[in-house]
């Protein structure tokens, strides 16, 4: 009853958040020529038109297309594979307080693998109990970088053993590739649909 309450009055307080999106989504046909490329390479690239963190980015289309490139590796090829890149985003997405990155990612996350209780320990931000050898090693680098901002030398021995010194510079990489959408989207106020007012605002 409670949760419901809460999820009541944050449906309810959509439209004040919306209206205070800094950086609205700017329609197609009023694409400047940059703009208008950079959307063209986005779809060439993704098989779909720009969305998500990439529309408050079309307002620096060539910071956008260069974010986009990054993620095409980070998120689709990364060394240390999608599944474990999945909770790696959770975990940055959580830290950020960002719904939007974790509305998208929850449900990726467990497509690629990740079981639903690890899964609900992040967005909870709790960490969780039952990881793999290969989970709680990626989740432990990532807790360090984010709240230390170094990586102990156990720490990175592992990761650097186990996927190696590409692995390691990748893992970084995508915390630091999702940080920085994170942060644009706080930035930008980047609001979150109705039906995904959840997670980091919400006491589970």
């Amino acid at each position: 009853m409670k949760r419901a309450i809460i999820a009541a009055a944050l449906f309810a307080s959509i439209g004040a958040v919306n209206a205070q999106n800094r950086l609205p989504t700017i329609p197609p046909d009023q694409y400047d020529a940059d703009q208008k490329k950079a959307a063209a390479d986005f779809l060439a690239a993704r098989k779909v038109p720009v969305a998500g963190p990439y529309e408050p980015l079309m307002y620096s289309p060539d910071m956008m297309s260069l974010s986009r490139a990054m993620g095409d590796y980070l998120r689709y090829k990364p060394a240390i594979g999608t599944t474990l890149s999945e909770m790696v985003i959770l975990i940055t997405a959580r830290e950020w307080s960002q719904d939007y990155e974790l509305v998208v990612h929850y449900p990726l996350a467990l497509k690629a693998g990740i079981s639903k209780d690890i899964a609900d320990a992040i967005v909870q931000g709790r960490r969780p109990s039952g990881m793999s050898a290969d989970e709680e090693m990626v989740h432990d680098f990532a807790a360090e970088l984010i709240h230390t901002k170094r990586v102990s030398d156990p720490t990175y021995a592992r990761v650097e053993t186990r996927f190696g010194r590409k692995g390691a510079v990748d893992l970084s990489g995508i915390i630091g590739y999702y940080t920085l959408l994170a942060m644009e989207m706080n930035m930008a106020r980047y609001p979150v649909g109705p039906n995904d007012m959840r997670f980091s605002r919400i006491p589970q």
